[in-house]
Formats: structure tokens, C-alpha cells, sequence
């Protein structure tokens, strides 16, 4: 057999890589369709890390306000 083209090497690299992904996505299914779903619940305009500042500022500041009582 001759050397294989450039060609053809890229083709079965690409084919390679579309039978890998489609094997994991088949393998994890389940926890894919439940992590997308999540995802797609998610509110994106929602930071976590701001309402963990404002839950902390509410502590500060109802904690001031008890301990000037």
C-alpha cells in the first residue's frame, strides 16, 4: 500500500472524532439531558456572587440595626 493523502488522513481523523463524540453523548445521555435541562432553567441575568453580597450587606446592616436597639 502507498502513503496514505492528507486527505484521507483528515477524513478518518474527522470521522474519528464525530464516532467519539457521538459515543460519549450516548454513554452519558441521562446526565447530559438533566445537566441541559438545569442549564436551561438557569437564569443568566442571576449572579450568585451578588446575591451572596447582598445577603451578607442585609446581615451587616440588620445586625447594626440590633445592636444600636
Amino acid at each position: 500500500m502507498g502513503k496514505a493523502s492528507g486527505v484521507k488522513q483528515a477524513t478518518v481523523v474527522v470521522a474519528a472524532l464525530a464516532f467519539g463524540w457521538l459515543a460519549i453523548e450516548i454513554a452519558f445521555k441521562p446526565f447530559l439531558d438533566k445537566l441541559r435541562s438545569s442549564i436551561d432553567k438557569s437564569d443568566p441575568a442571576k449572579d450568585p456572587d451578588d446575591s451572596d453580597k447582598d445577603a451578607a450587606f442585609a446581615a451587616a446592616a440588620a445586625a447594626s440595626e440590633t445592636s444600636s436597639v
